[in-house]
Parts: C-alpha cells; structure tokens; sequence
C-alpha cells in the first residue's frame, strides 16, 4: 500500500510510506487509513486503486477574521458576534438586544425576532454578507408555540430560496430571551 496525497485532479500517488518509515519523530496524527499533518490529510491506498485525487485542509490550518460591530449587541461571553473562515461568516447566537442599551427591545417574540434579524443584518453587514448569502440558520425558541409568529417575520428578512434551518425549542436561552437565532452566510 502506498500513502497519497489526494488533490482535486487525477494525478499517480505519493509514495511517502518511506519517509515515513525512516523518521524518528512522529509527523503525523495516524487514524484507520488516514493521517493528517501540517493540515493536510493523506489516506492509504491500494497499489491497486486508480489514481484519485483529492486534497483536504483541515479548518485549523485556515486563516479566521473576527467581525464585530457597534451596530449590535456586543457578546455577553467569551466569544465573538461572527467570525469569517473558509469564505464563510458564522454569526453567533443573535438576541433581540437594543445595542444602545442592552435592553430587550420588549418581552414580545415578535418584538425580539424583528430586533435579532435587525441585528443579525448589521453583523453579516460587517462581515461583508447579506441575508440573501445565508445558506444554514439554527433558531431556538423558548416556547416551540411561537414558530408561526417568527415564520412570519423570519420570512421578510431571507429571501426565495430560503437558507436550510433546524428550529428548536430550548429549556433556556441566555437573559431568558423568547428567541435566538445563529447562521452561516458565503461570501
């Protein structure tokens, strides 16, 4: 067998079962057919299997951006409002926040869906996205009783075809808010 290191077009295999062998330190991380170093994963062939190709980079290995801006509600914990990776923005959970004050914008779902999307806008806005460049959002809901009246806005804010969505309702959400809503835009 022979390890290869897969690119996106056919190509012989890289024979590196030899440097592998003679060093005396680990390089790599070894799993059942596969291993990875410097964020880039080989896996073992067959002397047998036609030349594949296929390369795979592995997320610590790529460049990440934090996005923030004023225009939202800070975040209440050790983590960002979005980060930029892979030419991707992931927007941390969203609250219904007014961002000059902190405040619940009411203790209405409706009030805090509006005011979440609202700031979920200016959060892609700074991370160079849109509502219209979300593919994936996750909603948790205090009370799954509340999914038509947030359908009914969530559908203003993201346009035909609508991203993928899981919704959940949640034992708690953080400052005991109605709703949270995180997604995942392209760039």
């Amino acid at each position: 067998m022979t390890w290869a290191v897969f690119k996106s077009i056919n190509s012989p295999s890289l024979d590196l079962s030899t440097a592998l062998r003679s060093t005396r330190t680990p390089l790599v991380a070894a799993g059942v057919g596969c291993a990875t170093f410097a964020g880039v994963s080989l896996f073992r062939m067959s002397s047998k299997s036609p030349p594949f190709a296929s390369l795979s980079v592995s997320a610590s290995s790529a460049k990440k951006e934090v996005v923030t801006t004023d225009k939202a509600p800070a975040a209440l914990g050790p983590y960002s409002q979005a980060i930029k990776a892979n030419n991707l923005v992931f927007v941390s959970g969203v609250l219904g926040l007014v961002p000059e004050t902190g405040k619940f914008v009411s203790d209405s779902v409706e009030d805090q869906t509006e005011q979440l999307l609202k700031n979920m806008g200016e959060i892609l806005k700074a991370g160079g996205a849109n509502y219209s460049s979300v593919v994936k959002t996750t909603i948790m809901l205090a009370d799954l009783g509340d999914f038509k009246k947030v359908n009914e806005i969530y559908a203003k804010y993201f346009p035909a075809p609508s991203p993928a969505r899981s919704t959940y309702q949640v034992a708690a959400l953080p400052l005991n808010a109605k709703i949270e809503i995180e997604c995942i835009a392209t760039l």
